[in-house]
């Protein structure tokens, strides 16, 4: 319906009281409720069944300025024409919205499909238009912006927690000295067979950091308990990795079995959990054939550190009573 505002402002009306005049005949307005003592009634304004049936109908209406005596027609101030109109208008933070679906593609992950779909907004939609990911695909965004930080909370967490059971701040380093090692391969393995990085990749990451670091654990706490027996680094960690090298064999082993026939994609929708075995199997095999070498390498080098750094800090507590006596002797 188009508007003649200067018809409109010549009456004195004004857009708002065309809006009211539509609400009041076609929305079914409910206007005031009439309460009895045994029942209540809702007072609805609405135009009849027979005046609005058909389009033309709308010329039925009538405006009455106020402070006027005559009613004025609608076509007077309006020029209703039929055209091809939304039935309803959706919003989303009171703003006019439309939502657009979409389904993948074999081979297509949702990463990648959100990832076009916000580039080629961003190059074909002008600045006053915004847009933004609704249902899964908003799951998906969401979860994938928060994993990282969960990521990083968890390895903080675990280093805490291995500083207090050693009292140490340096082997709790050693222990997670193997998990860069570990990711860096399970991301390798999805890059090498051309797999997407989905919520299951993050999952088996974090399997992956728990297996891992577990094997890092039995090295080092067996290295500290044979150092407290009074035995040199060299010593303690050489035994240690004799002894528990059967140990994280078959743990690995056995995580190994249990990962790959994920990593074939066996069973009911095995596709999807595929990226999860890979990143297992991939990063276990690296982790097993670098950090066997690594961690007892870096343990005497964490634990030289440490008794360089207690040596000093002797030094400074001997020199600090050394001073105190003197000020002493002076008073």
């Amino acid at each position: 319906m188009n508007l003649n505002e200067l018809q409109l402002q010549s009456y004195g009306l004004t857009n708002f009281n065309v809006e009211q005049l539509l609400k009041n005949a076609y929305s079914q307005n409910y206007t005031y409720l009439i309460k009895t003592p045994i029942d209540q009634y809702k007072v609805i304004v609405e135009a009849e069944d027979k005046q609005r049936s058909e389009p033309t109908d709308v010329n039925r209406l009538y405006f009455k300025p106020p402070g006027a005596q005559t009613t004025i027609p609608n076509q007077t101030v309006t020029d209703p024409q039929a055209s091809v109109g939304r039935l309803s208008v959706n919003h989303i933070n009171q703003f006019p919205a439309v939502t657009l679906y979409f389904n993948l593609k074999p081979g297509v992950s949702t990463g990648e499909a959100t990832a076009f779909i916000e580039r080629t907004a961003a190059q074909t939609l002008p600045s006053t238009i915004r847009g933004r990911l609704q249902g899964e695909a908003q799951t998906f965004s969401e979860t994938f912006s928060q994993l990282g930080v969960l990521l990083f909370v968890a390895v903080f967490i675990m280093y805490v927690i291995l500083g207090i059971l050693y009292e140490s701040w340096f082997h709790p380093i050693t222990v997670l000295s193997s998990l860069p090692v570990a990711a860096v391969g399970g991301l390798l393995t999805l890059l090498v067979f051309h797999s997407e990085l989905s919520l299951y990749s993050y999952i088996g990451m974090f399997m992956l950091i728990g297996i891992v670091k577990k094997n890092g654990i039995m090295m080092v706490d067996f290295a500290v308990e044979q150092r407290r027996a009074g035995k040199t680094p060299a010593e303690a960690v050489h035994e240690a990795s004799v002894e528990r090298f059967r140990p994280i064999i078959m743990t690995t082993l056995a995580a190994l079995m249990g990962a790959i026939p994920i990593a074939v994609g066996f069973g009911a929708d095995g596709a999807s959990r595929q990226p999860l075995g890979l990143i297992l199997v991939g990063g276990l095999v690296v982790s097993q054939l670098i950090t066997l070498y690594v961690t007892p390498a870096l343990y005497l080098y964490m634990e030289s550190l440490q008794e360089k750094l207690n040596h000093l800090y002797g030094k400074l507590e001997q020199w600090r009573k050394i001073k105190k006596q003197e000020l002493v002797h002076q008073v």
